[in-house]
C-alpha cells in the first residue's frame, strides 16, 4: 500500500475497466451488489473535503500524500440485493432473508473479494494504491457522490508513488510468519 502520491491523474476510461474487470470476482447467490464508483484526480479536493474532517488534515502526516491521488474508487454493497436473491424460491430454504440471519453478511466478502481484484489489477497495470477505510463521514460521501441504498465498503486510492511514504508503524508488529499462518487439516 502506498500513502503518498504524486498527483499524477488517472485515465478514467482504463480506471472504469479495470472496475469491470475486477465485478467479475464471485458474489453470493449472484446476487451482483457490488458497485464502483470512479473518481477522476479533479474531484480529489472534494473528496478528501467530505471524507476528513480539518482536525485530521491538520495533524495527519500522511494527509497531503494521501491527497494528491490521482484517483480514487468507491466500493459499495447492496444488502438488499442479497437479501431479496436469498429470500427467492431456490434460496428461500437458506433462511437468509433478514440482514441478522447472515452468520457473515456477504455483501462484505463480495465487496472485499471485489477490491482485492481491483488491487491486483491496478498492480499489474503499473499504478499504486492503498486502502482508505470507512471509519467514518461514509453518510457524507455517500450524499456527496449521490449514491443511496448502497454501503460503503471502503475506497481505493490510487497514483504513483512519490517516494515520501512514511512507514506504517504497525509494520513493526511482531506477527506470525505468511507460512505460519498456514496449516493443513489432517483427517
Amino acid at each position: 500500500m502506498v500513502r503518498s502520491f504524486d498527483a499524477t491523474p488517472v485515465d478514467q476510461d482504463w480506471l472504469d475497466e479495470r472496475c469491470a474487470d475486477a465485478l467479475w470476482s464471485p458474489t453470493a447467490g449472484n446476487s451482483a451488489g457490488v458497485r464502483m464508483y470512479t473518481l477522476g484526480r479533479e474531484l480529489m479536493g472534494e473528496f478528501f473535503q467530505v471524507s476528513t474532517d480539518e482536525r485530521w488534515r491538520a495533524s495527519s502526516r500522511r494527509a497531503p500524500g494521501l491527497a494528491r491521488a490521482g484517483g480514487a474508487v468507491l466500493v459499495t454493497s447492496r444488502p438488499g440485493d442479497y437479501l431479496e436473491r436469498y429470500a427467492q424460491g431456490d434460496k428461500a430454504r437458506s433462511g437468509l432473508e433478514e440482514p441478522s440471519a447472515w452468520p457473515v453478511p456477504y455483501w462484505h466478502a463480495d465487496a472485499a473479494m471485489a477490491t482485492m481484484a481491483l488491487l491486483l489489477l491496478l498492480e499489474e497495470g503499473g499504478w499504486q494504491a492503498t486502502i482508505w477505510g470507512n471509519f467514518r463521514n461514509d453518510a457524507a460521501v455517500l450524499a456527496w457522490a449521490r449514491i443511496d441504498d448502497e454501503e460503503l465498503f471502503a475506497t481505493v486510492l490510487l497514483g504513483h508513488g512519490d517516494g515520501q511514504d512514511a512507514a506504517s508503524p504497525s509494520l513493526g508488529r511482531d506477527v506470525p510468519s505468511r507460512s505460519a499462518r498456514v496449516r493443513r487439516v489432517r483427517g
